[in-house]
Formats: C-alpha cells, structure tokens, sequence
C-alpha cells in the first residue's frame, strides 16, 4: 500500500506555500531546509549545473534563482564564483515579500545579489534576460499543468538554459528523511513539508515529459544523492 502513495504526484499542499508565514518561525523553517541542504550536497549539484552551462568565453554571468527562499543558494553560488574567479550578477526571485527581506538581511555581505518579489507568470518577468535560471527544490511546488507552462517561460528568458535541481520520488528518500528530521530538525513545519516535498517530486519518465513543452531544447538529467534529479535545459 505505501509504494502506491509513491506512483504518481500527489497534490497535497506544503505550509510553506502560504506566503503569510513569517518572522522567526518563518527562519527557523528555512534554517532547517538550509541545514539539509549543506550536509546533504544540494548546492553542489546547482553548481554542477551552471558549470555544465558555462563556457571560457562567458564574461560576466547573470544568474536568477527562481523561488530562491532565504538566498542561501545564491549565497554559494556568489562564494563559488569567487573562488574561480568568474564574473557574476545574481539575483533572486520569490513570491512571498517576508523570504525576499528575510533573504536581503543575510545576503548584505553580498554586494553582486539582487533580491526581487516577483510572481514570475506576471509579464513583467518576460521583460528580463539572464544567461542561467536555475531552480532549486522550487519545481516540485507547481502542478503539472504549471509547470508546463512555466519551464517555457523560463527557457526563452535564459541566454544559456535552465538548471533545476529537485527530489526523486522514491519510498526509501521518504523514510530516510523521517530519520533526518527526528534528529536534526527544530521546525514542525519543515518536518511536514519535507515529507510532503518528497510526495510532490519526480520520476525520470516525468522529467522528460516535461522537455517536450520545452523546444528545442536539449535536456540532460542525472540522477544525484541524496535522491535528487539535476536537469539541465541547454540552448
């Protein structure tokens, strides 16, 4: 019984979703997904991503996080570029006003991050071209019938192509993150939209589904630990 919860997407909605959430309960939450982050490599694969995407001859780079949460990804994305020494702009987009502040209050060391409440299906995002967008743990929050439509939007406003980085749907992620969560998190919230987010990600077959709203891309999937998809739409 429990693998057919796994077949197919489920609709159940994540607290997070609810863009009145804020204050300290609302940085605990991010804090949490944060942590997972770190100790689980997800930010790496967002960077191996750009990497794949990225050539010698690319000057200075304009990247956009969509649905960039707390910023922590661009904030490592900024540390990376750094390090190898190459040029780039950020800027991070989300719906919800209280994560853009929030994301703004830890990024002020940060001179080359831009911070913008947008709702990117509004025309007003088609008025803006980046060479990479990238999305990380953010598709999984659409539906099918959004995201067909969005990943559209996104590959005509990229110069280079699309990096997402999100969850595979598989019944062992789901209780390994039961375990992570009983130990290492705080936030009651995080711990049900983690389970949730598990329930909302994907499989391969989905993934290329979805490429073929997308032309004439060329699409790339690999599969990451812990259970994540990296998926790259190059130009």
């Amino acid at each position: 019984m429990i693998f057919k919860a796994f077949q197919h997407r489920t609709d159940k909605a994540e607290i997070m979703d609810d863009f009145e959430l804020k204050g300290e309960e609302l940085e605990v939450v991010l804090n949490d997904l944060n942590n997972v982050n770190k100790r689980l490599g997800g930010y790496k694969i967002t960077i191996k991503g750009i990497k794949k995407l990225i050539n010698k001859k690319s000057k200075t780079l304009k990247i956009a996080d969509v649905g960039c949460g707390s910023g922590e990804n661009l904030r490592q994305i900024a540390k990376w570029a750094k390090r190898e020494n190459i040029s780039v702009v950020l800027f991070g987009i989300d719906a919800n006003l209280n994560t853009i502040n929030l994301a703004k209050s830890l990024s002020t060391g940060f001179e080359n991050i831009q911070f913008f409440q947008q709702n990117i299906f509004d025309k007003a995002f088609s008025r803006h071209q980046y060479d990479i967008i990238t999305l990380s743990l953010t598709m999984h929050h659409f539906k099918d019938k959004d995201i067909k439509k969005l990943l559209p939007i996104l590959y005509q406003n990229s110069n280079l192509g699309l990096v997402i980085n999100d969850l595979q749907r598989h019944w062992f992620a789901y209780v390994l993150f039961q375990m992570y969560s009983a130990v290492f998190m705080k936030s009651n919230i995080a711990k049900h939209d983690g389970k949730v987010s598990i329930l909302r990600g994907f499989k391969t077959s989905e993934l290329k589904g979805y490429s073929t709203f997308v032309k004439p891309a060329n699409i790339q999937i690999e599969w990451q630990w812990a259970f994540r998809y990296l998926c790259i739409f190059h130009k």
